[in-house]
């Protein structure tokens, strides 16, 4: 400390951070301000934030800082939040101690007169003199002994409040202020060499340790955000039916936090027993919330992506596993590179489907995003009276507040219904496809019987093998089994037809086994269908970039299809039915004979 004083004595700094003038150890070189002690907290511009202010404040008081030791306030004038930079500052400076001899004040005491010897700065690094006063101070006593005060420890006022002209025995009594080790003016010397010092200061050790805490906090969180990401990309559950200490397998997220910490160091000394017990990220509420802030990045995306473009909204509904009543809410629009986009945004619950409910959902929804109902330019649902309905349907009520949101229902939708409606109406078409869900779902119901189709499936490729009778190749005569059916899904049921036409033989074989095992139940049934030729068209009318002038066409060419074959191709289409007939050794009727309808007399027909 001594040494950091005997430098800034012999070289005085050039450029003074605590005002805007080199500061001068002559107190007759500076403008001594008023004997009056500054404020706490001196008037300030009503003109910007308090912040602002507050360093305002603080550049004045720096900048007008005295000097000369009889005439500074004491440091509990200060606002407490100014006094470490005003210590700072003096230290700066350094103690006030005027080099010239000359005009010293001359005291009577006893036999002689007496005076301060400059000569006493060299022993004493601390001493400082007031010209003001003609007496000495401590610049370390008067900087931090009011800490000491509010402590209770306070000791003399001398060389701080009071002042010291006792020049008869300066240097004895200068010693006797110094005192011991643990003295309190010891104590004030060792804080002005820990405020200078940043690196033991104790700003710098919290700094130091909260840099060390964010260090850890960014590796846990980016941890945690990277097994989320991870699981919710892969659609995989988060929990796990026993999370404790003890499971073996304590679910999806906490397994791919483990195997982050098993392959990464860093990771491992961040998580779980290494990390704080408040900050774990292991808890149910904190994965729900990783998840929430997932689903807010993406959505925001999407609406950048948008770019305050005009959209359309596409919805369903769409009931989850615990049956409550939810819909889908897709938006459709056109991006910057003109690409036609769709991207889901939510589910939302609705307590009532009736469209004033589901119409109050939707602009829910649509505010949350941050959107504006006034941009959109679309609407698409199912044909469900509540949906459609002309007079008071959730596409009637948006379309007489935003009459721009034109609504069309979907294509892909009215298709499965003509043709839903067509087979209806038609019962051997009706009793065909029953009979096709009847087996699969007969054969389906049970292992054992799956067994027995793989097994005939199997027998029958070697057997075409050997005759050379099946094509060979990468990726050819796969193991396959029969497709079931989708409700909701009407384009399935031709998957279903295509599983049974090639597996016919397998098939037969395992139906027939089922028959002479009587130990077998022979139950199934279904009620849903799509035509074979109209499947192309179906998944055409799904795609996201289809747009209404492409979507027409394909209806267009699918109905010229369908005449065609009706006109002009039902022979070509006998003559393959007649050699799948002829391949699985099932009869092939005369199609010259007369029909008869069974339940009506051949008088009739």
């Amino acid at each position: 400390m001594e040494r950091y004083f005997q430098r800034k004595s012999s070289n005085p700094p050039s450029n003074n951070t605590a005002s805007s003038n080199p500061p001068s150890n002559n107190p007759a070189s500076s403008n001594p301000p008023s004997n009056n002690p500054p404020t706490s907290h001196p008037p300030l511009n009503n003109s910007g934030s308090p912040k602002q202010s507050e360093v305002t404040e603080l550049d004045e008081i720096l900048a007008t800082l005295p000097t000369d030791p009889g005439l500074r306030p004491p440091m509990t004038y200060y606002n407490p939040n100014f006094q470490e930079q005003i210590r700072r500052a003096y230290l700066q400076r350094g103690p006030c101690q005027p080099k010239s001899q000359n005009n010293m004040p001359q005291t009577l005491m006893g036999p002689c007169n007496r005076h301060f010897l400059v000569k006493w700065f060299d022993s004493f690094v601390w001493l400082e003199y007031s010209k003001e006063k003609d007496a000495a101070f401590c610049l370390h006593c008067y900087l931090f002994k009011c800490d000491f005060d509010k402590q209770g420890k306070a000791g003399s006022d001398v060389f701080t409040e009071k002042v010291f002209k006792n020049w008869r025995k300066g240097p004895e009594n200068f010693r006797d202020h110094v005192g011991q080790v643990g003295s309190l003016h010891n104590k004030a010397t060792q804080h002005c060499t820990d405020l200078m010092n940043q690196k033991q200061h104790v700003e710098t050790i919290v700094i130091k340790q909260t840099d060390q805490a964010r260090i850890n906090y960014r590796i846990l969180l980016t941890a945690a955000l990277d097994c989320t990401r991870y699981l919710l990309r892969q659609g995989l559950p988060f929990r796990g039916h026993d999370e404790s200490e003890t499971s073996s397998n304590k679910g999806n997220y906490v397994e791919l936090l483990q195997f982050l910490a098993d392959h990464d160091e860093k990771v491992c000394a961040v998580v779980f027993e290494n990390a704080p017990g408040n900050l774990k990220y292991i808890a149910p509420k904190i994965q729900k919330d990783l998840v929430n802030s997932c689903a807010a990045e993406t959505i925001d995306a999407i609406i950048s992506d948008m770019d305050d473009a005009f959209f359309s909204i596409l919805v369903d509904e769409s009931r989850d596993v615990s049956i409550r009543e939810q819909m889908a809410v897709v938006l459709r629009y056109v991006n910057k590179k003109g690409q036609i986009i769709e991207r889901f945004v939510g589910v939302q619950y609705v307590s009532d489907t009736t469209s004033s409910k589901l119409k109050e959902a939707i602009e829910q929804l649509i505010s949350s995003t941050n959107l504006s109902m006034s941009r959109l330019r679309g609407q698409g649902y199912d044909g469900a009276s509540n949906m459609r309905g002309e007079l008071n349907g959730l596409k009637t009520q948006i379309l007489r507040e935003y009459p721009q949101a034109y609504y069309v229902h979907c294509f892909a939708h009215q298709l499965q219904l003509a043709l839903v409606a067509v087979a209806k109406g038609n019962e051997n078409i009706a009793t065909f496809f029953t009979t096709a869900n009847s087996v699969v779902n007969i054969i389906g119901a049970s292992c054992k019987r799956h067994d027995a189709l793989r097994e005939q499936q199997q027998k029958d490729i070697m057997k075409a093998l050997e005759i050379d009778d099946l094509e060979t190749g990468q990726g050819l005569n796969q193991e396959t089994t029969l497709k079931r059916p989708c409700d909701t899904r009407w384009n399935s049921h031709y998957d279903t037809l295509l599983s049974i036409n090639t597996m016919f033989h397998p098939v037969v074989k395992v139906l027939e086994w089922i028959v002479d095992d009587v130990n077998q139940d022979n139950l199934g049934e279904a009620n849903r269908f799509i035509l074979g030729i109209t499947n192309d068209l179906s998944k055409a009318l799904q795609k996201k970039d289809q747009d209404i002038v492409n979507a027409m066409t394909l209806v267009q060419r699918c109905k010229q299809k369908l005449q065609s074959m009706r006109d002009d191709d039902f022979d070509d289409l006998l003559g393959q039915v007649s050699i799948f007939c002829g391949n699985n050794d099932i009869d092939v009727p005369n199609m010259d004979d007369l029909f008869v309808p069974q339940g009506r007399s051949r008088r009739k027909a």
